[in-house]
């Protein structure tokens, strides 16, 4: 008897073990877009900073980042199972505040910019809070993408067995944060990789490494870009996916879209992430009114 409940506990595990395999495998997939804009954004989040500073501030964004998968993780079950319906408003306010930040980051760009360049050499106190600064909006932008990663999760898996859940929304968690992250601190040190390879005495190895030098701050302002326009991208897309009437709108303008050249089908691909993105400015734009209207109207009520 206790053999045979060895046996049946051990192949009960085997099944739990194969259902999570294969239900990470499709969550991995379906989050796959996500996780192409939350490389962008992190990648964005680290420029500006000391070259010997870079690894330490991707080492502390990735443990928020996992401090928010922690957080994240219990409560997207328990909301779930108790209060479903709340799962697409709170995404909604996280798409929201994306979109928050990248307008303002596009509104106040140019002048925070001749801010920095006007300001004399940053002491080591001003060095720390940048960080701190940096590190934070990195841990804050990280918390409503990885919310999204969880909540695709969460509805591939939301018929499978509670073990099955738990142990995939953990395996998505822990991978996601150790491949963008991984990678972010591999691209913020491609012009280390390119200064080294340039010292070497072959040929070859010192052709990579200027190739590596000339193209890394190249990436950095690519990503930079990449990295704001994905805030819109991933704000505005949680935003129409949360509205019916735009999401079908959306989805209908890329039908429409298919059948009207040769292009068609990659244009029908490109169309709802546009739609999206435009959709997201404008979100942002109204957002960063309002708050500045709410500022002003403070202002003069404490004057």
């Amino acid at each position: 008897m206790a053999g045979a409940s060895l046996l049946t506990l051990l192949d009960d595990i085997a099944t739990i073990l194969d259902d999570v395999s294969v239900m990470s495998k499709v969550a991995a997939k379906k989050t796959a877009g996500v996780l192409g804009d939350d490389l962008a954004l992190n990648a964005q989040q680290v420029t500006g900073v000391n070259a010997d500073r870079e690894l330490p501030v991707v080492w502390a964004v990735a443990k928020g980042s996992l401090l928010n998968k922690a957080i994240l993780v219990p409560a997207a079950l328990l909301i779930s199972a108790f209060i479903p319906w709340a799962v697409t408003p709170l995404l909604m306010l996280g798409g929201l505040f994306l979109c928050f930040e990248g307008f303002e980051k596009l509104w106040h760009g140019k002048e925070e910019a001749e801010h920095k360049a006007a300001q004399p050499v940053e002491t080591i106190t001003d060095v720390h809070a940048y960080e701190k600064d940096k590190v934070k909006g990195a841990i804050r932008t990280d918390f409503v993408l990885s919310a999204e990663i969880i909540a695709i999760t969460l509805g591939i898996v939301a018929e499978e067995a509670f073990m099955t859940q738990v142990a995939t929304l953990c395996i998505i968690a822990v991978v996601m944060t150790v491949g963008v992250y991984g990678l972010v601190a591999g691209i913020v040190k491609l012009d280390d990789l390119g200064l080294w390879l340039s010292k070497k005495t072959t040929a070859v190895a010192q052709w990579v490494g200027g190739l590596l030098l000339a193209a890394a701050p190249r990436l950095m302002k690519l990503l930079t870009i990449v990295g704001t326009a994905a805030m819109f991208m991933v704000g505005g897309g949680i935003l129409t996916h949360g509205v019916d009437y735009l999401h079908h709108g959306i989805e209908h303008a890329a039908g429409l879209v298919a059948n009207v050249a040769v292009a068609g089908p990659l244009l029908a691909v490109l169309t709802p992430s546009v739609l999206n993105l435009i959709f997201g400015v404008i979100a942002g734009a109204v957002v960063v009114f309002l708050f500045g209207i709410i500022a002003r109207l403070r202002g003069k009520a404490e004057h």
